[in-house]
């Protein structure tokens, strides 16, 4: 074997029953390996078995499951736990891979033992997997590695996953009731125009004083989607998939993120979380030991809005480039409330900004969580709105013919 000590490049012979055995051997003993040849007389053979782990039985790439921020979340968890307990790392991604239940994590799990017996940092290991490691995440492992703080790290990333899952799971949770209601509406517009309106179509035109207007509408809509439903179905679903991939694309996503800020109510909780996840993450870079520049560049993406992630770029420009302090900078970007600027300001002359990220991320979460319980009450008012107007436009085009029709026979 050859190995990276303290010391150097070391060589030697050491028994072991496999390649991974002999990884696991020296990474107790402090050494990082980079590269292991097996001698013996079935050496050729027992290289090509034992020094690789057997892939399992793949489904094709678009049947695959992916690996979602749970799994990331139980990895952070756990590694942290086997680091805490003085299991090497080896050893430790070992374990991982035998108990992952998603076998693209297992994969990944991998891949990143394989690439760290071959000498590789986890950090440079995890480049390899941009689908499952994001920018921030593989800049705070970067830097639990250079300051040895990798458990403090991950138990750091543990708890920021599970903030991210605990706001999308708030906003599910609020937008639920609205879309239902939203979804039965549609559901029952199509019901009237598919069954209701074709059924009484005949007996409207026979009326002797003449169709009423809101008929008329309700009549043609009627006509047209019965006629062209499928397609309208099929265009709608067509629109969803480019609309998806328009989203996609840099330009499209800025446009779209920019469009959630600007609409009524949804905006001020979009902004207020893309601003609670970006000071969160900015005080959890500052708490890890990363110096104030290189973190405003690494946690801009952390604001999951491509328009915020502009302007916190332009953060770090202001102060990198132009030699501003961090309140400027944060002023200039308009996205911040004066109690925000106000405790950056604070935090600079008291030499505490890491803290008081963290209390502006705080309060941008408790203010995120009370609009979204406010929410559902918020948005009441317009969906009695559209669902007055349903009803108006039913009781003009249906039920005053239908009433008319009724005195006609009484008469």
């Amino acid at each position: 074997f050859k190995a990276r000590g303290e010391f150097g490049i070391i060589e030697g012979l050491q028994e072991a029953e496999s390649p991974s055995d002999l990884a696991h051997i020296l990474a107790g003993k402090g050494l990082i390996p980079l590269s292991i040849n097996q001698q013996g007389k079935d050496s050729s053979a027992s290289s090509t078995t034992s020094g690789k782990v057997s892939a399992p039985v793949t489904l094709p790439g678009f049947l695959q499951p992916k690996v979602q921020a749970a799994d990331l979340l139980m990895f952070s968890r756990q590694i942290h736990a086997l680091f805490k307990a003085g299991v090497p790392l080896l050893r430790s991604l070992s374990c991982l891979q035998e108990t992952a239940h998603n076998p693209k994590m297992k994969e990944v799990l991998i891949d990143l033992r394989h690439s760290l017996e071959s000498g590789m940092e986890m950090s440079v290991a995890m480049l390899k997997h941009p689908k499952v490691f994001d920018t921030f995440y593989i800049s705070m492992v970067r830097v639990g590695e250079a300051s040895g703080k990798l458990e403090e790290v991950f138990h750091r990333l543990f708890k920021h996953i599970e903030f991210e899952m605990f706001m999308k799971q708030q906003v599910k949770s609020a937008l639920r009731y609205p879309m239902f209601v939203i979804f039965s509406m549609v559901m029952a517009v199509g019901v009237i125009n598919v069954m209701v309106i074709p059924a009484f179509a005949g007996i409207f035109k026979n009326l002797k004083n003449g169709i009423p207007f809101a008929t008329k509408v309700l009549m043609v809509t009627s006509d047209f989607t019965v006629r062209y439903g499928w397609w309208l179905a099929g265009a709608a679903v067509v629109g969803f998939i480019l609309w998806r991939y328009w989203v996609k694309t840099p330009s499209g996503k800025m446009s779209w993120d920019t469009f959630l800020l600007r609409a009524p109510i949804v905006g001020r909780v979009v902004r207020k979380a893309s601003l609670s996840r970006f000071t969160r993450a900015f005080a959890l870079s500052l708490k890890s030991g990363v110096p104030l520049e290189k973190a405003l560049q690494g946690v801009a993406s952390a604001a999951d809005n491509s328009y915020i992630c502009k302007r916190m770029e332009g953060m770090k420009d202001r102060v990198v480039d132009k030699g501003n302090t961090l309140t400027a900078a944060a002023a200039w970007t308009g996205e911040f409330t004066p109690m925000a600027l106000q405790m950056f300001s604070i935090g600079e002359e008291t030499g505490m900004i890491d803290d008081m990220l963290e209390e502006i991320g705080e309060l941008y979460n408790n203010e995120v969580q009370y609009e979204l319980k406010t929410l559902s009450q918020q948005i009441e008012p317009i969906l009695v709105l559209f669902m007055g107007g349903l009803v108006l436009i039913l009781a003009l085009g249906v039920f005053v013919p239908m009433w008319s029709l009724g005195d006609a026979t009484f008469k």
